[in-house]
């Protein structure tokens, strides 16, 4: 790779800042994760942290390439989080705690949130694949609050968000729904038993030399007793504030695991089969796979080969895995509409 041409990317980036605030209020003055909603007394749910500057690490050959900002600082990830919630269900998967992902989540559920009519059917892939049509009201958010969502149109999918629509039977709809995502990590905490931020830190965040400084913050009101134990239920993004708070260096560790198919010095975190099983392309939704983002037909990332996958978070904050350069890069705070033009600088610096 050039320094030449790394260097007109980081400059590209750093001309393409987000739009947001760093403190992440919105004109009016509302937290921008809420402010496509009616104003509510309970509009926020979890804490929120303002916003570093553009930062970035790019790996390739998963050595350091390009690196710029500040890449230590612990910022919010917003649905970066879904990922990680996805090689959760692997790990879960892996230890036989779910037997099947194509298996109803009401077999391993702790509560009655899959006994309805409109659940029962619902399994861990719908969950995953954001096609569950799961029907219900969670942490003081119903599901139709996110009904319509179009998270192609804007950062975090205002049009007619929010306006109810009949329910189809779970399989038959893909929609971007953050309590649907909340109700597989209420699921997911159910059959570890554990919270969720406990299980990524001894099974994945350790082995891979993460920092000490990242933390995934519930809502004040998402704690539940398992076992006579009082535990936090974490969120799928930041939507209603908490969520996942990371730096970009911790990130970059995670996206090399993925990229590696599971594999870190020697040992396999995760296996190959669910790194494969990640991309595999939703049939109602191509572009997605198992909460990751897949570029099939090159449409999320023109620029870049169809076999190029991510987890995208608003804001925007992006980790990229493209296999065919052996690249990771993680971006944060760039602008949604110059992410591909950022992706184009990059290859452009491959010489071979």
């Amino acid at each position: 790779m050039t320094a030449q041409g790394l260097a007109a990317a980081i400059d590209y980036h750093r001309a393409h800042e987000t739009t947001w605030r760093r403190d992440f209020l919105s004109e009016s003055g509302r937290y921008i994760g809420v402010n496509d909603e009616p104003p509510a007394p309970d509009d926020v749910l979890g804490p929120v942290r303002p916003r570093g500057g553009p930062n970035g690490l790019i790996l390739r050959g998963g050595f350091v390439v390009a690196e710029w900002g500040d890449t230590h600082s612990a910022d919010m990830t917003f649905s970066v989080a879904k990922s990680y919630l996805a090689a959760l269900a692997g790990l879960a998967l892996t230890r036989g705690l779910i037997k099947d992902i194509d298996d109803p989540a009401r077999r391993s559920a702790l509560d009655d949130g899959f006994d309805s009519p409109q659940n029962r059917a619902i399994t861990w892939r719908h969950l995953l694949q954001q096609t569950s049509e799961w029907q219900g009201t969670l942490w003081g958010k119903p599901d139709s609050i996110d009904h319509n969502r179009d998270v192609g149109k804007s950062e975090l999918g205002y049009a007619e968000k929010g306006r109810p629509r009949p329910l189809r039977p779970p399989g038959t709809l893909w929609e971007y729904n953050d309590v649907r995502v909340n109700r597989l990590s209420l699921s997911l905490l159910q059959v570890f038993r554990r919270p969720l931020p406990d299980v990524l830190r001894e099974a994945v965040m350790q082995p891979l030399g993460a920092s000490s400084s990242w933390e995934w913050q519930p809502y004040r009101n998402s704690w539940v007793e398992i076992d006579g134990v009082r535990m936090p239920s974490v969120p799928g993004g930041s939507h209603w504030g908490g969520g996942l708070w990371m730096s970009t260096r911790d990130h970059a560790r995670f996206g090399l695991l993925i990229h590696r198919g599971g594999q870190w010095q020697g040992r396999e975190l995760l296996t190959r089969a669910w790194i494969a099983e990640l991309r595999q392309p939703c049939p109602l939704n191509p572009e997605y796979g198992l909460l990751w983002w897949l570029n099939t037909g090159r449409r999320q990332f023109p620029s870049a080969p169809a076999s190029c996958y991510a987890a995208r978070g608003a804001g925007s904050n992006l980790v990229l895995l493209d296999p065919e350069h052996d690249l990771v890069a993680v971006v944060r705070w760039i602008d949604k509409a110059s992410v591909d033009g950022f992706v184009r600088l990059v290859l452009d610096s491959v010489t071979r």
